[in-house]
């Protein structure tokens, strides 16, 4: 086959003189066909390149945000201990006031600390979530929530606990400061509760209180928290005062020589409300003080604490 040849002619600043070049067909022809296969393996490789650069920004990228979200993680598990530490105070804190006011706990109620499963290194509980298959770290945040939900659970039941124990401890207070616990004044003992011979008669009888003898004039104050229902003259027992605590019991003072509250007065434990006196069927001065329990008199020594 007779070879065919591309002939090229370049001129040159001389008109007169040109050069004359000889070019194989065929040999062009491969020319072309290897700059194009370098070209199209040139864009594979331009492409290729960007694509691993953009995978390698993109990696990078995720490594940092693993690394945030690693932080967080920890973050997030160690705030979790800590709630469940202070869930786990707050219990031992309920037991131990429920024991000094001889409170029972309500029956069904489990303990916080058991419930939560305290314990455990928050750190070690975030690297486990980093190694463990990406198959399981969706249960990893399923067991997560579901620990919040638990912890939100004990809450609420510990909050339920106290305001129980708020409402109890209340009434035991109202209940203390309605128990005539002191004395009403000081001075000599000179009657007790129960039977004794009458100073009038010479026969048995029963007293219903105390009657405890000092000058006249000396102060007499409320044995406990309460409102006087009565503050006015009472035949055998002359000028006298009630109160009413509350719980189905009242006291009473008698013999009075002054009365320093009106009906209706709030008064505290201590507060002087009258002062002794011979007022009344008396012998001499003193203080003639009853306790009284839904209507019916009791020994008030029962009462006293100091």
């Amino acid at each position: 086959m007779k070879k065919r040849y591309l002939t090229l002619f370049v001129l040159t600043n001389d008109a007169s003189k040109t050069k004359q070049f000889k070019l194989q067909v065929n040999a062009l022809k491969a020319v072309a066909a290897v700059s194009v296969a370098l070209f199209i393996v040139f864009a594979f490789i331009l492409v290729d390149y960007t694509r691993l650069k953009g995978n390698a920004l993109e990696l990078s990228r995720l490594q940092k945000e693993t690394t945030a979200q690693k932080i967080e993680l920890q973050g997030l598990f160690g705030k979790i201990k800590g709630v469940e530490a202070e869930l786990a105070k707050l219990n031992v804190f309920d037991r131990k006031l429920r024991i000094i006011a001889n409170i029972e706990k309500p029956k069904g109620e489990g303990r916080v600390d058991a419930v939560l499963g305290l314990g455990g290194d928050s750190s070690k509980d975030a690297d486990e979530y980093f190694t463990t298959p990406k198959s399981k770290v969706g249960d990893l945040v399923k067991d997560m929530h579901s620990e919040l939900n638990d912890i939100e659970g004990r809450a609420k039941e510990q909050e339920k606990s106290f305001a129980e124990l708020h409402e109890q401890l209340m009434k035991q207070s109202s209940l203390l400061a309605a128990t005539p616990s002191i004395w009403p004044v000081r001075g000599w003992l000179t009657s007790r509760f129960g039977q004794r011979t009458s100073p009038y008669t010479g026969l048995p009888q029963i007293h219903k209180g105390l009657d405890i003898a000092n000058k006249v004039g000396t102060p007499v104050v409320a044995s406990a928290d309460g409102i006087v229902i009565k503050s006015a003259w009472e035949n055998n027992l002359g000028k006298t005062v009630i109160i009413r605590h509350g719980y189905g019991v009242t006291t009473t003072y008698a013999h009075l020589s002054e009365i320093g509250v009106r009906v209706g007065q709030k008064v505290k434990r201590g507060q002087k409300i009258a002062a002794v006196g011979n007022t009344g069927r008396s012998t001499g001065p003193h203080l003639h003080y009853q306790v009284a329990l839904n209507g019916v008199e009791v020994n008030p020594d029962k009462y006293i604490l100091e």
